[in-house]
């Protein structure tokens, strides 16, 4: 009963967050991103100034769909901390799971609309990557394995796998690729780690 209660209230919560973003997106797309305030967005979906700010941490972040963490988000990055396999693997693990538990393809048509009306949105999304980023560099530095340039290593492979993600995603979004997004990290990583093998050969 109690795992079917969480259950049932997780699913309330992500049908709120769902909620505030599409009319966040709807509002902005009507008057402007400056044409509504957060008390204006909590009336329309029937929720509190409190309550938003228990799914997001500003307007910007609504807009995006870039909610205060997920529950399923924080299992799968506890799990990878635990884990002892290899560094690199264990991330592109991770990163293919969160793809597919919150698919940003579905809402990628949706936000180049809004940016495109707002531009000066693009600013408070590259902040959020890089906070994106910041976090996945912690979540590596509290692996086992971490040592002497932890924070360095960390840096590198998040920046590394960021820039093969973005490749990725223009192969399924301007390319019109059909191939799975773990099947299209995975190659790309070994390309890049072959490349790699054969500069230190080569020296």
């Amino acid at each position: 009963m109690n795992d079917s209660a969480d259950s049932l209230r997780e699913q309330r919560k992500r049908e709120t967050s769902r909620s505030l973003t599409e009319t966040a997106r709807t509002l902005t797309t009507e008057r402007g991103f400056a044409g509504f305030t957060i008390e204006e967005l909590c009336a329309e979906v029937g929720v509190s100034r409190r309550t938003f700010f228990n799914y997001f941490e500003s307007k910007e972040n609504a807009v995006f769909g870039f909610a205060v963490i997920d529950s399923r988000q924080e299992q799968l990055e506890a799990a990878f901390c635990a884990q002892d396999g290899d560094l690199l693997d264990d991330f592109i693990e991770l990163t293919v799971r969160r793809f597919d538990l919150f698919n940003p393809l579905d809402d990628a048509p949706a936000l180049f609309a809004v940016i495109e009306q707002e531009p000066r949105l693009l600013k408070a999304a590259f902040e959020q990557l890089a906070k994106n980023e910041r976090r996945d560099m912690a979540l590596i530095t509290q692996r086992p394995e971490s040592g002497p340039d932890a924070e360095l290593r960390a840096e590198v492979i998040v920046h590394t796998v960021g820039a093969l993600v973005r490749l990725c995603m223009d192969q399924l979004l301007h390319h019109q690729s059909t191939e799975p997004f773990g099947d299209l990290l995975s190659r790309r990583l070994d390309i890049a780690r072959s490349a790699y093998a054969l500069s230190q050969k080569d020296h």
